[in-house]
């Protein structure tokens, strides 16, 4: 889990019509950039930065909190602020309603004496407190399969929370407040940003987030889509595209099992969404086919690409036989291999039902 400083303004977390309390917000997310170009506005009244690089230039975590509290009081005009160290969201949020910064490591100690009701899951909160369970860590102790089968996916979301496996709980963020925040017309960022220095996003990545939200706008939610990893034998299979719901960035980074029989790393440059026919034939001009043992007849020495004059294979590798959807009546027997043409070109083949098809290119 990512280590945040979290600041809280009690007084901005409901906006107002006119946008001022919004405004005010503004002023303090500004204030805190200047100790760390990339903050993040969680709701209004909350923000967060990445407390790593800050503590290391800065002088350590304490140090940090102390120019982060006085630059957003200053900021805040007089309204209060609460700023407060952990790892992860929830925990962070949390330590800033008692100004506190929780060591390294400590999240899950931190969390146990605190209230069920600190989740806002109050049907949660009823039936655990039915089950003798009051805190926190008490909560965190149950098997989580357990939990599971009695609380079901959000009852083991809360769970991990309390464990301090995972570190945010959905409802806190909004991801709409950036999209406000821009349409009242005020610049959030600096105006020179160190880009990378400590982790972050670029302006044109800003820029690029006020476009797909306008053109959402005009042609509705679905019209801006995203490619997103998943598992799958052939690199088509890896990815989905899905409809773009903002920028995550606490979202962890996606962990894809090992997909028994998946093409190896690295992956190819170009997926074709309708495969090309290939011809491919072995120094006899004969045309090179996968036998039933899984082993070609014969070694490839020429290909042609869709009709294209017949060129040179100097490499190959394969094939990897694959039998897919076997428990379905239409299933598909198929091979993969990949091979090198002197033109130093990569290609991901494909043979089903005697033809050959090239469905990726490596660069």
């Amino acid at each position: 889990m990512e280590r945040l400083l979290l600041v809280r303004c009690p007084e901005l977390l409901v906006e107002d019509e006119g946008g001022v309390i919004l405004r005010t917000f503004v002023q303090v997310t500004d204030a805190v950039r200047t100790y760390c170009p990339w903050v993040t506005a969680v709701r209004a009244g909350i923000c967060t930065l990445p407390i790593r690089g800050p503590s290391r230039f800065f002088g350590g975590e304490s140090a940090v909190t102390d120019l982060v509290l006085e630059a957003a009081e200053a900021a805040a005009g007089g309204t209060p602020v609460e700023v407060g160290i952990a790892d992860g969201l929830f925990a962070a949020h949390l330590a800033a309603q008692n100004g506190l910064i929780i060591p390294p490591g400590e999240t899950a100690t931190f969390l146990a004496r605190w209230p069920l009701s600190a989740l806002e899951r109050p049907d949660l909160e009823e039936l655990l407190r039915r089950l003798g369970i009051y805190t926190l860590g008490a909560f965190a102790d149950l098997p989580e399969g357990h939990v599971l089968a009695r609380l079901g996916n959000e009852g083991v979301a809360c769970h991990r929370i309390a464990r301090a496996i995972e570190g945010e709980l959905p409802g806190l963020r909004e991801t709409a407040t950036q999209e406000r925040i821009d349409r009242l017309g005020v610049d959030t960022s600096c105006g020179i940003e160190q880009v990378g220095f400590w982790g972050g996003h670029r302006d044109s990545d800003t820029r690029a987030i006020r476009a797909l939200v306008a053109v959402q706008e005009l042609l509705g939610v679905d019209a801006v889509q995203v490619a997103t990893r998943q598992g799958g034998r052939s690199p088509a299979q890896q990815t989905r595209f899905i409809t773009w719901a903002g920028p995550d960035r606490s979202q962890s980074p996606l962990r894809i099992k090992p997909w028994p029989g998946q093409i190896p790393s690295p992956a190819p440059s170009t997926i074709y969404v309708r495969p090309i026919q290939v011809e491919i034939i072995g120094d006899a001009a004969e045309p090179v086919t996968v036998t039933g043992r899984g082993s070609l007849n014969t070694p490839p020495s020429r290909m042609s690409i869709g009709g294209a004059p017949w060129t040179p294979v100097v490499a190959w590798a394969g094939p990897w036989p694959a039998l897919e959807q076997w428990w379905r009546a239409n299933w598909s027997r198929s091979a993969r291999m990949q091979v090198v043409t002197a033109a130093q070109l990569g290609h991901l083949l494909t043979t089903q039902r005697g033809k050959w098809w090239l469905t990726a290119t490596y660069d």
